[in-house]
């Protein structure tokens, strides 16, 4: 137990610098009195560490103190290739390979080629990569974005935001931020977030270790059950993970979708293939878009 802790406490003190005493204590769950015994068993072990009293003290290690590769097990090493694979193969992470040629080397391992990824849609995406290393620069050096922004309810609004997290979810890249026009912590779509500015403020908040518990601002679901044309069984195997079929081939499926202004566009993106069976409020709605769309043509 104590030779865990002690590998522990290293590894807190490389990350953030400086630490009280009491701090410690705290995190670990022991006494005052046996950090310092373990600061005595580490300084013993070689270890540059060093405890400072007053009220601007605590145990910090050598600044030039750095971690020998034999403290990682094999296991570790491989698990740290793997998940730089993984980052490698991600939209926006394309300087992991460098650095997986020169840990490969430090470790003596091979890298294990094990995962492909692309998140690319078969369009040019230099603006989309150029957005997305924009915000990881801003997250990285704390600098406050700027940025126009289209909301799912038709509106443009000018915020300003300082950048937590990108998150990737339900296939779409997002940025956590706080808002400091709503004053608070907000998602923004990176495909409607436009003419981003990195200015030059920036913020002392520490957000690494914040835990996103906020869940996508997302409007109520509805429960859609759907008839397909066989003609589109291709995309409908695609997009539904059970799917039924009748004696003439048609096919049925059902999900849960939130009932956003992007439903009614995704519905008609099946063309003349698709029917609304339930609920009736979508089928009626669907039915009054299609005669706005017959009268437009018309016209």
């Amino acid at each position: 137990m104590q030779e865990s802790r002690l590998f522990r406490m290293i590894y807190q003190l490389l990350e953030k610098g400086k630490i009280r005493a009491g701090d410690l204590a705290q995190q670990f769950e022991v006494s005052v009195r046996t950090i310092y015994r373990d600061v005595d068993a580490l300084s013993a072990a070689g270890i540059p560490i060093y405890a400072s009293p007053g009220r601007n003290g605590g145990i910090e290690l050598d600044k030039n103190f750095i971690l020998s590769k034999s403290l990682l097990s094999q296991e570790e090493k491989q698990q740290i290739l793997q998940s730089l694979q993984g980052l490698a193969s991600v939209n926006g992470f394309h300087y992991t390979q460098q650095l997986m040629i020169k840990l490969s080397a430090l470790f003596q391992m091979r890298n294990p080629n094990w995962i492909e990824v692309d998140f690319n849609t078969w369009q040019s995406q230099n603006k989309e990569q150029e957005l997305f290393d924009s915000l990881k620069e801003a997250i990285c050096c704390k600098q406050v974005i700027s940025f126009c922004y289209f909301s799912s309810q038709e509106k443009m609004t000018q915020r300003k935001a300082k950048p937590v997290r990108l998150v990737f979810k339900g296939q779409n890249w997002y940025l956590y931020a706080y808002c400091l026009l709503r004053q608070d912590f907000r998602f923004f779509k990176l495909s409607r977030l436009k003419k981003l500015k990195l200015a030059e403020e920036t913020f002392e908040d520490d957000f690494s270790d914040l835990v996103i518990e906020k869940k996508l601002n997302l409007p109520p679901t509805v429960h859609l059950s759907l008839k397909f044309d066989r003609k589109l069984a291709f995309r409908v195997y695609d997009e539904f993970l059970e799917v039924k079929t009748d004696t003439e081939g048609d096919l049925y499926a059902e999900l849960d979708i939130p009932d956003s202004a992007l439903l009614d566009s995704y519905i008609l993106s099946f063309g003349d293939a698709v029917e609304v069976l339930e609920p009736a409020f979508i089928r009626q709605r669907i039915t009054e878009k299609l005669g706005k769309i017959l009268k437009r043509y018309k016209s």
